[in-house]
């Protein structure tokens, strides 16, 4: 029988987090307020053992406390299928280590509601899924080839080159003069990547939209720092109050409902110049806080809402 006052989130170390900005934070302390109790652990502590999925959890309690905002009540073995949801909540790059815990969460995703949902997970790669809206994006290939980067950059001129498993705005490349040697020492050592014609007008920001349930429900600002083209806010972008004009919105209408069709309940999709810059971000979307903090709108209640946790 399942626990219904347990909420499981798998992530990154708890000590890791900027409780002034983490969004995770802002969900379990959400779940938190709604008498639930929060079991939190990290990838490498689950365990398929017998026929149970067994985690060794921190129960964690969050206080008002900025400076230690949380302590942990007990540490413990405990079956997560037993859990009311489970939240996945890491930080990618999509390893085969989050891989793997993806496949041992498919294994009790039939007794307990996960979310995002673990294969629909694997199935959706944050950048290729943007395969489904190349229109809406600025010219974009996807290669390992330098003979391919090397056409496009002669068409474009300037470019930028993206990972496509990597995030934050890590391992990002904005070339303008093309280097050979340092191009194919750099495609070594990646898998596929994403190339498109660089947008200027990223020097102004990039807008956050946040998809809950297939639902647009709001954006944030993110400005770069000075002398900077990175808007994440992991390297230093700023967030600002914002609206989304009519082709914004039609575009992550439109993003909302594919996603929606994969079984994804939460995503951060980016726009610059009323166009789709191919990150749609499901692992662990983040910017809630940011947005809370900005327009007095805590969309974690909307988040819960959407899965009926009362």
């Amino acid at each position: 029988m399942l626990n219904n006052r347990i909420i499981v989130i798998q992530a990154d170390a708890i000590e890791k987090i900027n409780p002034l900005t983490d969004t995770t934070l802002l969900l379990a302390q959400e779940a938190q307020k709604r008498k639930y109790q929060i079991y939190w652990f990290e990838p490498k502590d689950l365990s398929l053992i017998g026929k149970k999925l067994l985690a060794k959890v921190k129960k964690i309690k969050f206080l008002k406390d900025k400076k230690k905002f949380y302590t942990v009540e007990k540490q413990k073995r405990f079956d997560i299928s037993k859990a009311k949801f489970i939240l996945i909540r890491q930080n990618p790059p999509f390893g085969m280590n989050y891989f793997n815990s993806t496949l041992l969460l498919d294994y009790i995703k039939n007794k307990t509601k996960i979310i995002n949902d673990p294969e629909s997970i694997r199935n959706t790669s944050e950048k290729l899924f943007s395969l489904n809206f190349i229109d809406l994006m600025p010219p974009t290939i996807f290669t390992k080839s330098f003979d391919e980067i090397q056409k496009f950059f002669l068409r474009y001129k300037n470019i930028v080159i993206k990972p496509v498993n990597g995030y934050g705005g890590k391992g990002i490349l904005f070339i303008k003069k093309l280097n050979k040697k340092f191009i194919k020492n750099y495609l070594k050592k990646s898998e596929h990547i994403m190339v498109q014609k660089f947008l200027p007008s990223i020097k102004k920001g990039d807008k956050r939209v946040f998809i809950i349930n297939g639902k647009v429900k709001g954006a944030i600002r993110r400005i770069p720092k000075k002398k900077s083209n990175l808007s994440n806010l992991g390297q230093g972008g700023k967030a600002y109050k914002t609206m989304l004009n009519k082709k914004e919105k039609q575009i992550s209408i439109l993003v909302a409902k594919k996603l929606k069709k994969a079984n994804i309940y939460f995503a951060g999709i980016d726009l610059v110049s009323n166009r789709l810059i191919g990150d749609i971000n499901i692992t662990s979307p983040t910017g809630l806080k940011q947005y809370e903090v900005l327009n007095k709108v805590n969309l974690a209640k909307d988040f819960w809402d959407g899965l009926n946790l009362k």
